[in-house]
């Protein structure tokens, strides 16, 4: 099969296609013929060289959510058929005409629904679930700063926040990405380059802080990610885009009752993954199927353009997700 390797760390240049065995499924997974598969930003920093894999991780390769056809099960796979339309989460190894992926992570695709939009839905998706819902208590009435708000997750986290009624503030680039962040139902947006939200975003909430603020930049934005959370708030951290490490004055989280959480699903076991992909379909998928919420696609490129992605990634120009067509 064709699949995109890596036979060194570096820059988009590095990536090109070669011809790898097609994968043997194990017991409980299928083997999906890969129709389309989204990136992600773990994706870019593994291709440099900066993502350790974490412990259990079967797969070395990029590519962590894709959409495609059953193509061949496991002696133990129930409720699945030769040629069935599926999409999910893979362990790796998107970037490629095959990957596995565990029987508990495959969702049948909605009629309707394109490979595109099904492979760029449920990394978005049920990271925005598991963040705000599950471990951030997000609920109607209260407040969030979603940072990258044009990025996958970021339109993804501000549908369903105001799905559950919450207030919902956010960071941007340029002034179309907080444009078309309103579009989707944010109250209010800061231009991360003009302003400090630390600043302006208090001031838009009636100069009172936030409940909840999703952040992927890491030790670069923690004093003012902290400083702007209301008594008792809490800060999750999805990433690490700006820095690994960062002073942290304590008196602040203990005097405000404040609280830091940390999230990311690559490294969760297959039990795992399978339960936030259950909650997902109970909980979403019905509002998606209906229309009522939908996945942001920014652009598709082929998949020997994989390259030519990344680096439309890295510009930081995009506005949702951005998908390999195979």
């Amino acid at each position: 099969m064709r699949a995109v390797v890596l036979e060194e760390f570096g820059g988009p240049e590095v990536m090109r296609l070669g011809e790898l065995p097609r994968p043997q499924p194990g017991p409980r997974q299928l083997r999906v013929r890969v129709r389309a598969a989204a990136l992600n930003r773990g994706d870019t920093v593994q291709r440099s060289g900066g993502y350790p894999l974490p412990p259990g991780i079967k797969s070395p390769r990029m590519g962590i959510e894709v959409a495609g056809e059953v193509e061949a099960m496991g002696a133990e796979v129930r409720g699945f058929t030769p040629g069935q339309r599926v999409f999910g989460l893979v362990d790796g190894g998107g970037y490629a005409e095959a990957c596995l992926m565990e029987q508990g992570m495959a969702i049948p695709i909605p009629d309707g629904w394109s490979f595109v939009d099904a492979a760029a839905t449920p990394e978005a998706f049920i990271t925005a679930n598991e963040s705000l819902l599950e471990l951030g208590g997000l609920r109607a009435g209260q407040s969030v700063l979603i940072h990258a708000g044009g990025s996958g997750i970021g339109t993804a986290c501000i549908q369903v926040a105001r799905a559950v009624g919450a207030k919902v503030f956010f960071t941007v680039s340029t002034e179309e990405k907080r444009r078309r962040c309103l579009e989707l139902g944010a109250d209010a947006g800061v231009l991360r380059t003009e302003r400090n939200f630390a600043r302006e975003v208090p001031a838009l909430n009636g100069n009172a802080g936030v409940d909840l603020v999703e952040d992927f930049v890491g030790g670069a934005a923690l004093e003012r990610n902290l400083s702007v959370l209301k008594f008792g708030g809490c800060l999750l951290l999805l990433g690490m885009l700006e820095g690994m490490s960062a002073e942290l004055d304590l008196r602040q989280v203990v005097m405000r009752r404040l609280q830091l959480k940390g999230m990311a699903l690559r490294p969760l076991p297959p039990e795992e993954k399978a339960a936030v992909t259950r909650r997902f379909r109970e909980r979403w998928l019905p509002e998606l199927v209906a229309g009522r919420m939908r996945p942001i696609i920014d652009s598709t490129f082929p998949l020997e353009r994989a390259a030519d992605a990344h680096r439309r990634m890295e510009s930081n120009a995009s506005f949702g997700k951005i998908v390999l067509e195979v």
